[in-house]
């Protein structure tokens, strides 16, 4: 349990990233290894989703984004060694945690409000 617990403490300070939950608009900057060529790819989206509690080993979060008419969702460990920076764009205010409703939804209608700061 020692030994497991410690991995969990090296994965955890490995990556700061920042505060942010569903209905987050994010820009995820990660790498992308093609043959023997590294390349840096922004992902820029909506959060619809976080998954695994607080351990940061096991973390994940879903990403969707529109291309054209077409939704691309990413889902993300939050512990990848490939993940080089995540930006919060604009928060979003939601009122669950999982926003699955958001596949269905095109145009005006798939816009989130954002929160507003005091």
């Amino acid at each position: 349990m020692n030994l497991i617990s410690e991995i969990h403490k090296e994965l955890e300070s490995a990556h700061n990233l920042p505060d942010f939950t569903s209905g987050d608009t994010v820009a995820v900057t990660y790498k992308i290894k093609e043959g023997d060529k590294q390349r840096l790819q922004v992902f820029q989206g909506i959060v619809i989703q976080k998954r695994g509690g607080n351990n940061t080993a096991t973390e994940t979060f879903t990403v969707r984004k529109m291309s054209g008419t077409v939704g691309v969702e990413r889902i993300f460990p939050m512990a990848s060694p490939f993940i080089e920076e995540v930006k919060v764009m604009k928060r979003g205010k939601v009122r669950r945690a999982r926003i699955f409703y958001q596949r269905e939804r095109t145009g005006k209608s798939a816009r989130i409000k954002e929160k507003k700061r005091f």
